[in-house]
């Protein structure tokens, strides 16, 4: 277990070794939760991938991959020298926010019932019989 340490408290990397989702998609699925919480915004430093990988005590590939990715996406800027930071998101609004935090909930569902032999068909389908029949949507 390792804490990121930012302007705002309260803030933590946890790993679940048994939830079958891979540790790098841990990591960015985390930190997008913590931006759409609120917990990180834009311009809080993140350790280095070195720090961050003995404080998860983790290879530190399994950061480099992690970081990237949010890179790529535009959540994370690298500044060479200065460190890892997290994007100015002008413009996101708190249905942007919604979304993300969603998305990370799908993917984390997704990657576990993968993990246990399930398809996204059973999920979606499960999904629907939750929610109490076949067609309805929820608005």
């Amino acid at each position: 277990m390792g804490n990121i340490q930012t302007k705002r408290k309260g803030f933590s990397i946890r790993l679940d070794g048994e939830s079958g989702v891979p540790v790098y998609r841990q990591i960015m699925d985390q930190i997008t939760a913590g931006i759409a919480a609120g917990a990180l915004a834009g311009g809080d430093q993140l350790p280095t991938v070195r720090q961050l990988a003995v404080d998860l005590t983790v290879n530190p590939n399994t950061v480099i991959r992690a970081y990237r990715e949010l890179e790529i996406r535009g959540i994370l800027e690298t500044a060479q020298g200065t460190g890892t930071f997290i994007s100015e998101q002008e413009g996101m609004d708190e249905g942007q926010a919604r979304r993300r935090r969603l998305e990370q909930f799908v993917g984390e569902i997704a990657a576990r019932a993968g993990a246990a032999g399930f398809t996204v068909d059973e999920i979606v389908a499960q999904l629907r019989q939750m929610q109490g029949g076949e067609g309805k949507t929820r608005r």
